[in-house]
């Protein structure tokens, strides 16, 4: 006996993912009320005296109050002279505002592991070998 799926998957449309991320949102929605707009982007960007963008930062706070910081970049000549923890302390000063209380992120141990614990981000997780020889390290952070 043979089974014939009844189902076919092929790429998503740009329409398609949005019922994608409302399926799950509905169903996260069902078992744990939001405390906070489905989504509050906090996007900021450090620019020099000429006007040229040398740093910033795309973060958010989601449904129940988690700032999540997604990237965070300062450009080359620019790093190590505080822009990196001015950004930070904004995004999570603006994020508190806006009701967050715990902050998270990911890093990769080449990137800026040490600027996250020095700014008292602690590891919950870590996948090793990713890329190859390196680590993808998960923080978090209270923010009350």
């Amino acid at each position: 006996m043979s089974l014939t799926p009844d189902f076919s998957i092929i790429p998503a449309k740009a329409s398609e993912v949005k019922s994608i991320v409302d399926g799950i949102n509905t169903y996260n929605l069902s078992k744990v009320p939001a405390l906070a707009a489905v989504w509050t982007p906090l996007e900021f960007v450090a620019k020099n005296r000429d006007g040229r963008l040398i740093g910033g930062v795309l973060a958010g706070v989601g449904y129940w109050n988690g700032l999540e910081i997604k990237l965070l970049w300062v450009e080359k000549a620019y790093r190590n002279q505080g822009l990196g923890t001015t950004l930070l302390k904004h995004t999570e000063k603006v994020a508190k505002l806006k009701g967050a209380v715990i902050s998270m992120l990911d890093t990769f141990d080449f990137q800026a592991k040490g600027f996250y614990l020095k700014h008292g981000y602690e590891p919950v997780g870590e996948i090793k070998d990713f890329p190859k020889g390196y680590k993808r390290i998960y923080f978090s952070k209270r923010l009350d």
